[in-house]
């Protein structure tokens, strides 16, 4: 009877022993993450919530002394014919950018997704704006755009049409600054793609081809389906990259004629720099913020319920 105690005594024991272990080994692991998160903590939770703070004061900047105000800037804000100019861009530059990449990515994908002969050059050059910086890509775009000496008024002069001033004209040069977004980021979507493409058996269409499935109704309703976790991807990532975009307004317009092509990042930077108003940046951040999270989440919701359906 003695020995009969005794054995699940030894199995307790050693399950214990394991569990220990393991816990230890755990919580091991958690101290790898701390650095990330004091990182994540020190850079971007600590300065938006001092942000949050300087949002209620009237700090210019650069003064060791300021009131605050309360919800005065906020009120500025909401009646300021600035503010809803620099959101719609916003929304402009946001969701136009991601449009075009995705639809214009799409595209990439699933052209390269066959075996051409120059498949691997072809993706090269897709995929090559993206390195570059994105101030430099906006130079490079400027001088083709550009008024005086810019190369696209050199073919009209050529053809003896008249110069046209597409970057100081309000109507065109938003475009023109979506435009130049999605010719630089078109190939992270294309990649995205090509990669969910890749990833889907072909048993699927040779079992569409067998049913008489014309390429339309395989794209719709394999291709798409199964692509729904790089669409979700690209349309978070497109979104948040279009509706923060600077470098490129900087330098094809800096913002111009007045605040014609301003997004909110490139008018906090001047109500801060050039204005010495750093309170009312604060607040213009905060209503970015919020725009970019709610706008980021509703999409990744959505996508998500699309690909549970799929």
């Amino acid at each position: 009877m003695a020995a009969l105690t005794k054995a699940p005594d030894k199995t307790s024991m050693k399950t214990k022993s394991a569990k220990l272990k393991r816990s230890r080994r755990e919580s091991s692991l958690w101290w790898m993450y701390l650095p990330s998160v004091l990182i994540v903590v020190l850079f971007i939770v600590y300065p938006f919530i001092d942000g949050i703070r300087i949002s209620f004061t009237n700090w210019n900047g650069f003064s060791q002394t300021y009131d605050y105000i309360g919800l005065d800037q906020y009120k500025r804000m909401f009646a300021d014919p600035d503010t809803w100019l620099v959101v719609k861009n916003t929304l402009l530059y946001g969701i136009g950018s991601t449009i075009l990449q995705n639809i214009v990515g799409l595209g990439y994908a699933l052209l390269l997704n066959h075996n051409l002969k120059v498949r691997s050059f072809t993706r090269t050059v897709i995929y090559l704006p993206v390195i570059i910086s994105p101030l430099i890509m906006g130079y490079i775009w400027y001088f083709f755009f550009a008024f005086q000496g810019g190369a696209l008024n050199d073919i009209f002069l050529l053809f003896g049409k008249e110069p046209i001033n597409a970057l100081g004209n309000p109507a065109v040069n938003p475009y023109i600054i979506v435009f130049v977004n999605t010719f630089q980021f078109v190939g992270i979507a294309m990649i995205i793609y090509l990669a969910g493409l890749q990833s889907i058996s072909k048993d699927y269409y040779e079992a569409a081809n067998i049913d008489g499935a014309t390429g339309w109704q395989k794209f719709k309703n394999i291709t798409i389906p199964l692509l729904m976790p790089s669409i979700t991807i690209n349309m978070v990532l497109n979104i948040i990259g279009g509706l923060k975009l600077f470098d490129v307004i900087v330098a094809l317009t800096n913002g111009g004629p007045g605040n014609a092509s301003q997004s909110m990042s490139t008018f906090m930077y001047n109500l801060y720099f050039s204005r010495q108003d750093a309170g009312y940046a604060a607040t213009q951040g905060v209503l970015m913020a919020v725009i970019i999270l709610i706008i980021s989440m509703a999409a990744l919701i959505y996508f998500k319920r699309k690909e549970v359906e799929a």
